[in-house]
């Protein structure tokens, strides 16, 4: 055991600042996949296995009383009013408290490694994403370095594969929809902020729909500025073009063409923007109360009890202890190399 205790770090994601006595006497409540909300945790506790940049490192996830938890199916899509003693918080309006949402960043800003929720394993830990054998990092093409936002994704939403967008005309790409986060903070890999929606972008990657949200962190000393996707426009200009370029190029120094976009491109606002993610949580729920096919996605919980695939708390840690991981100091292998694209 001693040889495995530096290898198991942890930290604590907190959100808008609750008190931890405070946050400690919530204890975790179940959650259904039906109507109804489950009252969000204050924080959550993150829990490193083996070394960053390597094939088996992981992130995992614990409540607030310390239970291992998934952070795709068990961290609520909406923040619950109960957090904040029914008051709004002085950084959201009143009428935007239905904007309000739970994101898990998987990846800081300037950063390079491709970190991502493991929908296929168990509690769904995050991990670095492997092709062909290797780690993958997104390439710097000039003049950005890495990811140029916090990026992470939504939970207890999915894209389903098998469900045709309208919209788009293409099908789902199998994860749960992707969070580009505007704030001027650079977050942690593992914190889970409340964000507001402010916008979406439709990126058709091999012909699958790959929505990626636009949003900020609600204590973002700015984010009172921010409503709509016009916003974005005025007090951040340049950045809107500077992420459809980032999302059209990424991949061509690993010699793929151009990405492609729906409308051409266009951002979408906010209205249209919640539309997706509740229709990405409708799917989710399906996925949970097995109604859809879910293919390899592992739909295991600890706190969405009607769910079929709800396990205990025991069952839950006996998953993570049973995940191996590798002894061997990870190497970090970012590509420090400034990609310049012609014409």
């Amino acid at each position: 055991m001693r040889v495995l205790l530096p290898l198991l770090r942890t930290s604590w994601a907190w959100r808008l600042g609750a008190p931890a006595a405070a946050a400690a006497a919530r204890l975790p409540r179940g959650a259904s996949a039906g109507p109804g909300s489950r009252r969000a945790m204050a924080f959550y506790r993150t829990e490193e296995r083996g070394q960053p940049h390597s094939p088996g490192y992981r992130l995992f996830f614990k409540n607030v009383a310390g239970h291992y938890i998934s952070p795709f199916h068990d961290i609520p899509l909406k923040v619950d009013s109960e957090e904040e003693n029914g008051i709004p918080t002085k950084r959201a309006r009143n009428d935007e408290y239905e904007n309000l949402f739970n994101m898990v960043v998987e990846v800081p800003r300037w950063t390079n490694a491709k970190m991502e929720i493991a929908t296929k394993e168990p509690l769904n830990p995050i991990k670095q994403d492997v092709k062909d054998g290797r780690l993958r990092y997104v390439a710097n093409i000039f003049p950005h370095k890495g990811y140029i936002w916090n990026y992470g994704a939504l939970p207890q939403t999915w894209e389903d594969p098998h469900r045709k967008d309208k919209s788009t005309d293409c099908c789902g790409d199998n994860d749960p929809i992707d969070v580009c986060e505007i704030g001027s903070k650079v977050l942690s890999r593992g914190d889970v902020v409340h964000v507001k929606i402010l916008g979406i972008l439709a990126l058709i990657d091999q012909g699958e729909t790959d929505w990626k949200l636009i949003a900020i962190n609600v204590n973002d000393p700015e984010a009172s500025k921010f409503h709509d996707i016009e916003d974005v426009k005025k007090y951040k200009p340049g950045y809107l073009e500077a992420t459809l370029n980032w999302f059209r190029f990424y991949k061509i120094p690993e010699g793929k063409p151009e990405n492609q976009f729906a409308f051409n491109g266009e951002f979408k606002n906010k209205a249209f923007a919640l539309e997706v993610i509740k229709s990405t949580h409708e799917c989710w729920k399906a996925l949970l109360m097995e109604k859809c096919a879910g293919g390899a996605i592992n739909r295991t919980n600890v706190q969405v009890c009607d769910s079929p695939f709800h396990c205990s708390q025991e069952e839950a840690r006996s998953l993570v202890e049973s995940v191996s991981f590798s002894l061997n100091k990870g190497s970090n292998e970012e590509d420090q190399v400034w990609h310049f694209l012609g014409k």
